[in-house]
């Protein structure tokens, strides 16, 4: 049985037992009014508790499971939809991505995101903000992906404002390449108005990387992709970003984005401040195919998950594995213990949003995932948004 998502349930969840995924301390979690009341060691646990981890966060989804938040027919009922989905595998927060697009198309689906906000308290409580990424990022190939050329342009502070303006607030980060003159001011004046910015598909030099940063980046989105395909040995714009305790860093563990060795750098060396995304498509929970995409472009999804052009093979066509996928890759390929990699997944993004304290403490907000795991596979059990039962597997 599954808890329908479309709306708020009425039966709130009143408390919680299980095993504390990030400290292996079995708790019981008293829940009211949406928040956590009261946390309680368990003595003598019993021998099939399931664990509890906080809800999952994701900053970056272009779509889910045939949902596609880049098309402008996208309609308010689309993104519930998308909603219910991403509950279904622990993500409580996430950020719909809007990449670089004709300004009419980015204004349209900033207006639906709003309205489906507006009409479901259900939404309204998952969508953290409005993710832009784009259009002030790199021309160069190779820097800027899939990103359509002809719609990119440098930094313009009346072209966030217009779009904050129809958002009503809602755009809470913005990523840009700081190759662009004027990019420290317009940094400057995102941060001035709570937006976040974080850097990605860039070609800037690491003198501008850390103007940026001066400015008031604090994030480098996916970091390792949306780069030339050859950068010179040192120093380089990855090298910059890496070594800059003042960034963040977001990344792809699909297991196609990113080798191993990869990862493995990025963690040892961001540590708590090295966090996931799944940067999903529309295609990600598809089955495998050949699909056309809504800017006429053919891509081939094969059975492992690897979405590629229908043109040139050898060229990545964006993300399918969600969140908890990514959770179980790097538990797959022994990366990291569940303890840590759920805390990349949740904690850590918290605390890039300065989400401070998120977790499973008292006063904190009741997003719980109650999940079992079995050779590195989870199997989601109950899903909590803000102490109600949103599902149930």
């Amino acid at each position: 049985m599954k808890t329908k998502t479309s709306n708020i349930p009425t039966a709130a969840v009143k408390h919680v037992e299980g095993i504390n995924c990030i400290h292996g301390r079995a708790e019981r979690l008293e829940l009211r009014e949406g928040r956590i009341e009261k946390v309680s060691l368990i003595e003598k646990p019993g021998q099939a508790m399931h664990y509890i981890g906080p809800g999952l966060i994701d900053l970056q989804i272009n779509g889910i499971d045939g949902i596609d938040f880049n098309d402008a027919s996208l309609r308010p009922e689309d993104i519930e939809t998308a909603t219910s989905y991403l509950l279904s595998k622990g993500i409580t927060t996430f950020f719909p991505t809007i990449i670089t697009n004709a300004d009419e198309n980015v204004h349209a689906i900033i207006k639906t995101i709003v309205q489906a906000s507006k009409k479901s308290k259900l939404v309204n409580a998952c969508v953290g903000g409005i993710h832009i990424e784009g259009p002030f990022i790199s021309k160069i190939d190779g820097a800027r992906g899939a990103h359509d050329l002809q719609y990119i342009k440098a930094p313009d502070w009346e072209w966030v404002r217009k779009c904050q303006e129809i958002a009503e607030g809602m755009i809470k980060l913005i990523t840009i390449s700081p190759e662009w003159k004027g990019s420290s001011a317009f940094i400057h004046q995102c941060r001035e108005h709570d937006i976040l910015v974080s850097i990605g598909h860039s070609n800037a030099s690491p003198e501008q990387i850390r103007e940026a940063v001066t400015a008031g980046a604090g994030m480098s989105t996916h970091l390792g992709n949306g780069l030339l395909l050859m950068l010179p040995r040192h120093p380089n714009l990855l090298w910059e970003q890496l070594a800059h305790d003042g960034l963040f860093a977001s990344i792809i563990a699909d297991g196609f984005h990113l080798p191993d060795a990869f990862l493995k750098v990025v963690i040892k060396t961001k540590g708590s401040r090295a966090f996931l995304v799944s940067d999903s498509t529309c295609f990600s929970g598809m089955p495998p195919g050949v699909y056309q995409t809504h800017i006429g472009d053919e891509v081939v999804l094969e059975k492992g998950g690897r979405l590629a052009m229908k043109k040139s093979p050898d060229l990545l066509a964006g993300a399918t594995k969600n969140l908890l996928e990514n959770i179980q890759y790097l538990l797959g390929q022994k990366l990291l213990d569940l303890a840590e990699v759920w805390k990349m997944a949740s904690l850590y993004p918290a605390n890039f949003l300065g989400m401070a304290g998120y977790g499973m403490l008292p006063d904190q907000p009741a997003d719980l995932v109650v999940f079992d795991l079995k050779n590195e596979h989870i199997s989601i059990q109950k899903v909590i948004k803000l102490g109600q039962l949103v599902y149930e597997g």
